[in-house]
Order: structure tokens, then C-alpha cells, then sequence
């Protein structure tokens, strides 16, 4: 058995992140999505192909040519014009049966197993609260009747996952406005597929999208709850550690300190004295916390610092950053509603009541610096002493 998995988005909706990194590398608790997927994997796959941009040199180096005994090809998509060019791209190195996921999304080893259960054609739906944002799956019995992108008025709460099991009838079905636009997706063959002979549903429980970088955080705690408390670096006496911890080797974390779980912190970090990491955030390796810091629900990338007298909430921190002396990210807006983020020139709701920032690589902050609720900070960039961030620094 096969699996297939598409990793040659160009994760626009994640600037400035993925401004330094493809999307399924982008970083959340201890892993990055694309690892979480392959680990996740079942012993019937024997073979994982990765779909990526010819550009990408940083997925097949640090994947390989062999995951934990399963060999991996590497397929190029020149063009990022939708999921069935990146399946149909495959086609030649496709023997039979396959599973289709998105290297972007999170998987379980448990819904995956479901989906392996079904006949083929199959697709993994899920119920969510917000149908009107996903492609909407209606099903009678054991069969998809329809497949809607994104309707304004949902006629299910069962959305698509992008976890698919298709066999190479899949390759009959390209959808007209592939040669008309240029545009290729993969809900227009199977909504094709539906109508000429049916495919079958699994409901997924465990499915975990990743759209927008505020997900990041929900992805961030959904992994953080499944690591266990471990202890492997040195807690100074006087240091408080209360819940889920996991410490990597070469951390210290000073007198003073206060940890509530979950929270993961990586290999050679100085952590305090003095300061309160929140649950739900997870520090990457050789990063410090300093005096007087508090972190919350965040993730914070490698070589990365937060020195002094700092807060930071609810946001995302590239590598090689330095927060200088007293940068505060504000996260809650004074009219309590929710954040509101630009995303490719357009003002989103978040939907979160609380959302800080998200900063990209090797960034430096002045001291003093305070940045509004949702605003960003691109890759390179810095802030003067005092300055208060009001719009994207791009």
C-alpha cells in the first residue's frame, strides 16, 4: 500500500511563517505536521510518495529517501494549481490502492485506519460547528450524495477532511475547467466520481486543519495534551513544574521559575529565573526565557528570545528571534471581540477572543515594544526602542 501526500502548497494564508519554510514544516509543539502524518502512518503502508515544489529542497532533506523503514519518492508539481494536478502529477508512480492526505493538516493513526477499512473511492468527513468554511459532504446511508464548496447555506455539518482512499480509477475523472482555467482540484473529480459511481465516507474524529496561522495554536495544544511529563534537563530548586512538562535534555530552568502544563520546551534552553510559562506553549531548542517573562499559550521557534521582563500570549515566534527588554504583545482587544487579522490584503475574524501576534525569522523587537492584537511582523524585520506596532510590518 501506498500513500500519497500533498506538500507543495505555498501556505499563503500562513505568512509571514512560511515566508522561510513550506507549510508542512512549520513548527507546532515538539514536531511539524508533515513528521506528526508520517508517524501516524500504519504498518500496511510500505511506500510514502511526497508531492512538493520544485523549489523545496528542505522537505526531501529532512525527510529522506527512507521514514522508519518505508521508502519515500519525491514528486515535483511545477505549477501550484490545485490538489488533482498534485494527485494526477503521481499518476505514474501510483500502482493501485492509495491513501491521499495533506501534509499540512493533522491526521490520526486511528481515522487513517478507518478510511483503510472502506472500499474504494472513500473520503474522511468530519462534523464541525463552521460547515460554511469547508467543503460540505452530504451522505445517505454508506455513500456521498454531494460535495459543495464552502455554500452559504450548508445542507450538512459533515465536512471534508482531505484524507482519501482512492484506487487509479480516480485518473478518469479531470474536470473541465482543468484545461479551461488552469485550476485543478480534487473535489471537482470526486464530485464527478459521486454522480458515475458513487464513493463511499468515514467519519473522522481526530482531523485537525491548518488554514490560517491562528490554527497553529489549536494544532500547538491538540499535540501538547499527547505528550507525556518528562524531565530531562535540570530543575533548580526553588522552580515550580505543576502538570503535563516535558523537559528535553540540556535545559535549565532557574529558580523562580513557575511551568504549567502542557508545555514542551526543547533541548539547551535557559528558562528563567524568574518567570511564568502558561499552559499550552511549547519552546523550541537553545531558546531562553529571562527574568520577569511570562509566556502563554504560544510557540516560540529556534534560537529564539525572550530575555527580560516580556509577555507574550496566544502568538507565534519564528526562529532567531530576539524580543528586546519589555516588548509586550497585547492579545485581547478592549471591546472583547474577537481579533481581527490581514491575510493576503484581507480582514479576517480569527475567531479567537484572544490572538497576539505572529512573527516571522531573525526579527528584533526594541525595548518597549508594543504590538496590537493580531498584527505581524515579517522574516528580517526589526522595531525601534518604544515603538507600537499598529499594522504588519511586511
Amino acid at each position: 500500500m501506498q500513500v500519497l501526500i500533498l506538500a507543495a502548497g505555498n501556505g499563503t494564508r500562513l505568512r509571514p511563517i512560511t515566508e522561510t519554510r513550506p507549510k508542512p514544516l512549520v513548527r507546532v509543539a515538539n514536531t511539524t505536521p508533515l513528521f506528526y502524518n508520517l508517524s501516524q502512518l500504519p504498518s500496511s503502508i510500505k511506500e510514502i510518495i511526497i508531492v512538493v515544489k520544485p523549489s523545496d529542497k528542505l522537505i526531501p532533506k529532512e525527510v529522506g529517501k527512507v521514514f522508519k523503514g518505508k521508502k519515500v519518492k519525491y514528486v515535483e508539481q511545477k505549477y501550484q494549481i490545485g490538489t488533482a494536478d498534485a494527485i494526477f502529477q503521481a499518476k505514474d508512480f501510483l500502482k493501485d490502492k492509495f491513501l491521499v492526505l495533506m501534509g499540512d493538516d493533522l491526521y490520526s493513526k486511528k481515522d487513517i485506519q478507518k478510511i483503510l477499512n472502506e472500499k474504494t473511492p472513500a473520503m474522511g468527513v468530519k462534523k464541525v460547528k463552521d460547515p460554511w468554511r469547508f467543503g460540505v459532504v452530504e451522505v445517505k446511508g454508506k455513500k456521498v450524495v454531494s460535495l459543495i464548496e464552502k455554500p452559504k447555506n450548508p445542507k450538512s455539518d459533515l465536512v471534508n477532511s482531505g484524507l482519501y482512499f482512492f484506487d487509479k480509477r480516480i485518473f478518469n475523472y479531470k474536470a473541465k475547467r482543468c484545461q479551461e482555467r488552469g485550476e485543478c482540484e480534487i473535489t471537482d473529480s470526486i464530485s464527478m466520481m459521486i454522480k458515475k459511481e458513487g464513493v463511499y465516507f468515514a467519519v473522522v474524529e481526530d482531523w485537525l486543519p491548518i488554514s490560517y496561522s491562528w490554527n497553529l495554536l489549536d494544532a500547538n495544544e491538540f499535540l501538547l495534551e499527547k505528550l507525556p511529563k518528562k524531565i530531562l534537563g535540570k530543575v533548580e530548586k526553588g522552580a515550580t513544574i505543576k502538570g503535563k512538562v516535558y523537559i528535553e535534555k540540556g535545559t535549565i530552568v532557574k529558580g523562580g521559575s513557575y511551568i504549567e502544563g502542557p508545555v514542551y520546551i526543547g533541548k539547551n534552553c535557559l528558562i528563567g529565573p524568574n518567570c511564568y510559562i502558561r499552559p499550552a506553549t511549547s519552546i523550541s531548542d537553545n531558546c531562553h526565557i529571562g527574568n520577569g517573562c511570562e509566556i502563554k499559550n504560544s510557540i516560540i521557534g529556534e534560537n529564539s528570545n525572550v530575555p527580560h521582563l516580556s509577555y507574550v500570549g496566544d502568538s507565534i515566534i519564528g526562529d532567531n528571534c530576539n524580543l528586546g527588554a519589555g516588548t509586550i504583545v497585547a492579545n485581547l482587544r478592549h471591546d472583547d471581540a474577537n481579533v481581527l487579522s490581514i491575510v493576503k490584503g484581507e480582514l479576517l475574524d480569527t475567531g479567537r477572543r484572544k490572538f497576539g501576534t505572529v512573527i516571522g525569522d531573525n526579527v528584533k523587537t526594541g525595548i518597549g515594544t508594543i504590538i496590537y492584537p493580531g498584527r505581524k511582523i515579517w522574516p528580517g524585520k526589526f522595531t525601534h526602542p518604544g515603538e507600537i506596532v499598529r499594522k504588519d510590518i511586511v
